[in-house]
């Protein structure tokens, strides 16, 4: 056996473990929403708990208004839940747009906090902090300022977390509100639905664990106040705090019925800005938690640091290098003996991918379709492969990053 095949051999046992593995959780995800299908939200115990929803919000004058109406439209008790939106550090016509809501809804609890280049300007978590301080809920909600949530989603994500103690957090679903704009939207709803919170529903099912999103999820104030607030040097804050919640023996429950819609980039430029930062985050919070694999406290973190190690940087690694040999095969520059082999099982891998991802989009009204098959071929041979682009690149941001001490700043994801 040459060291082109033992290459290719560690390559695809290492491709395929991860797929079983995901696998594995789409099938637990989907007995999942179809168990919770046949579920009423529970009621909320006791005297309904005060709540404060933060939005942090830089130069987000295109879809603050809609955000915000749709925050005060919630079918929870009007004087039981105040709104708090950190306007930082904005340029755009935001804090009048949001001065105007409040003249239209005086007696209603909604705060407006405008920070400056001094004290704010230095990224979501920071935002966050901020509008904390300001905060006196029981409980936080946050949502993202392109979100437009259901009338439910704030009474479901209360109802669950009221009547387990044992729930750090409670997030619930995004859906894609700008799905039919481009190619590029239709890609990221499947992905949404598929990769996203199947994956989450696969991972409450088997390890009663979830990952925060940053946005549409609601949280113990306790939490906050016990780990001192939000990293700001964490860009990817979600997967920070989830991590945080996990070590103080909480655990992060998945709800499906909470839906929020928001906004997705319709451009190729505009997604990898905010995928790039999204593995350059997830990485921090990676090498930032690597201690805590040998520490007996953390069990409930190790799955998912070992599953984000696995994603980038084992997967990364066998792609790359499994696509490089079969290239440098067919050039004739290297020699594998194995090469016909990996083929089939690239081609076998294709068949697993749409086939999985359909039956996760069956779990959605409208999703259903033939069109949405040749949609998902379609993604894995375009959209999928860009994904090894973005890891990489994300990974030299963080190296960067590290070498030049960069503090955290506002990454803005252009609306339409």
């Amino acid at each position: 056996m040459t060291i082109a095949d033992v290459l290719m051999v560690i390559a695809v046992v290492c491709i395929w473990s991860l797929l079983l593995v995901n696998v594995v959780l789409i099938i637990a995800g989907y007995l999942y929403y179809i168990q919770s299908e046949n579920e009423v939200v529970p009621e909320i115990m006791g005297e309904l708990p005060f709540v404060s929803i933060m939005v942090p919000a830089h130069n987000e004058g295109m879809v603050i208004s809609q955000t915000v109406e749709a925050l005060l439209a919630f079918d929870y008790p009007h004087d039981r839940y105040e709104i708090i939106v950190i306007n930082d550090n904005s340029s755009d016509n935001s804090g009048v747009l949001l001065g105007n809501i409040q003249a239209r809804y005086p007696e209603r609890n909604l705060i407006v906090i405008n920070t400056d280049s001094i004290t704010g300007g230095k990224g979501k978590s920071n935002a966050l902090n901020i509008g904390f301080a300001g905060s006196r809920g029981e409980l936080l909600a946050i949502y993202d300022a392109d979100n437009t949530p259901e009338r439910t989603a704030l009474r479901y994500l209360v109802a669950e977390i009221t009547n387990d103690s044992s729930l750090g957090a409670v997030i619930g679903k995004f859906r894609t509100r700008n799905r039919e704009a481009s190619l590029l939207t239709r890609f990221i709803n499947i992905e949404t639905l598929s990769f996203q919170w199947m994956a989450q529903a696969g991972r409450w099912k088997l390890f009663k664990l979830c990952t925060i999103p940053g946005t549409n999820f609601i949280m113990r104030r306790s939490i906050v106040e016990n780990i001192g607030g939000w990293d700001i040097r964490a860009i990817a804050e979600d997967t920070e705090i989830s991590f945080r919640i996990y070590k103080l023996g909480y655990r992060i429950k998945f709800q499906p019925k909470a839906v929020t819609w928001e906004q997705e980039p319709q451009t190729l430029k505009v997604w990898f800005k905010q995928r790039t930062r999204w593995a350059t985050g997830n990485i921090y919070v990676i090498v930032k938690n690597i201690p805590l694999l040998f520490d007996p406290s953390a069990v409930r973190v190790r799955f998912d640091i070992f599953y984000f190690l696995s994603i980038y940087f084992l997967l990364l690694t066998s792609l790359v290098t499994s696509d490089l040999l079969l290239i440098l095969h067919a050039l004739g520059y290297v020699h594998t003996t194995i090469a016909g082999l990996s083929s089939f099982l690239w081609l076998l891998a294709i068949i697993l991918f749409v086939v999985g991802t359909f039956i996760t989009l069956t779990t959605e009204k409208g999703e259903m379709s033939l069109s949405n098959v040749w949609m998902i071929l379609l993604m894995y041979v375009s959209y999928c492969q860009l994904w090894m682009v973005v890891a990489a690149y994300g990974l030299y941001n963080y190296m960067r990053d590290l070498i030049f001490k960069r503090e955290a700043k506002w990454y803005k994801t252009e609306r339409y």
